[in-house]
């Protein structure tokens, strides 16, 4: 692969194992066998974690120990391209998100694609939002201090549920944090016409995606709604969304609509701060003793740490 990846990603990239998705069954089952071993050894000091169902909906909270008060809340959505997945994704990233600013973390682990496609995920999404903020009070949790967050297709769905929120009259989240967002089924961008071989998504992976998540014959054509792809959407339908952050990697075949969603949102007159990080690739945060991965993390707290403090 002929790309300028960050130093430290390029030698990682040999040990990272391959992400086919053609195979749904196999792939789910090696995801599920990998995870399950790094949960089994993550470091939980210092956080209580329990599985719970709201409505319906499977949630895992995290909350630290020893905090005294309600504390704000990050609903952190897990990515896997609409198909894959659960908590376990982001385990040990919640468990640090948990720690660092403190708050309260909830993941919820909605149904997938395509036995499930578009809206079942984002309807257990905003589910799993309105019963965290109808019992806050129980949780410890700031209801007027929330945030949605989300990476890939996580992130697509967090900036739907905000929507939704919107439009429902829902709870009212201070910040929309999205990590690498999938957000466009046309995948007619540069950087999703010219990616087709980067390391762990490109631009197969993508169409397998969105085949599955709208299904199949439904991705391109002309009436897909823009919550389940905000891609799609124009400044009128942004207006009066909460505050973003949009981080996008340089060597992404997604580069190019998270680009284009964060100037939407700024024609939206929604606050919107973009961060493009050089050298990187989709989930390069995975190699977290990168130095760049590290500014990632470090990013996500600080944005999210300033958005829940007042």
């Amino acid at each position: 692969m002929p790309y300028a990846f960050d130093p430290e990603l390029a030698a990682a990239l040999a040990m990272m194992p391959a992400v086919d998705i053609s195979d749904l069954a196999v792939a789910r089952a090696a995801q599920k066998a990998e995870l399950a071993r790094a949960v089994a050894t993550s470091d939980t000091t210092g956080v209580a974690v329990r599985d719970l169902y709201a409505d319906g909906v499977p949630l895992r909270v995290y909350r630290p120990t020893g905090t005294d008060g309600p504390l704000p809340a990050v609903y952190r959505i897990h990515g896997g391209g609409f198909m894959m997945g659960g908590p376990d994704v982001d385990h040990e990233a919640n468990l640090r998100l948990c720690r660092a600013l403190p708050c309260v973390v909830v993941s919820p682990d909605y149904r997938l694609a395509p036995e499930h496609p578009y809206p079942a995920a984002l309807e257990d999404c905003y589910a799993g939002l309105c019963w965290l903020a109808a019992h806050a009070a129980g949780l410890g949790v700031r209801a007027e201090a929330l945030a949605v967050a989300g990476d890939s297709a996580g992130a697509c769905l967090a900036t739907a549920v905000a929507m939704l929120a919107r439009d429902r009259g829902g709870p009212e989240p201070r910040l929309q944090f999205l990590d690498s967002p999938s957000l466009d089924d046309r995948l007619s961008t540069p950087s999703a016409l010219r990616f087709t071989d980067t390391p762990v998504w490109n631009r197969r992976s993508a169409l397998l995606s969105w085949a599955a998540y709208l299904g199949a014959g439904v991705p391109g054509s002309p009436d897909v709604p823009v919550t389940a792809a905000p891609g799609r959407a124009t400044p009128a339908d942004l207006a009066g969304l909460p505050p973003a952050h949009v981080a996008v990697m340089e060597l992404d075949a997604l580069r190019d609509e998270g680009i284009d969603y964060a100037r939407t949102l700024l024609a939206a007159d929604v606050t919107t701060e973009l961060h493009l990080f050089p050298g990187t690739f989709h989930g390069a945060a995975l190699v977290r003793h990168s130095a760049v991965a590290r500014r990632m993390t470090e990013e996500e707290i600080t944005v999210l740490g300033r958005a829940l403090a007042w």
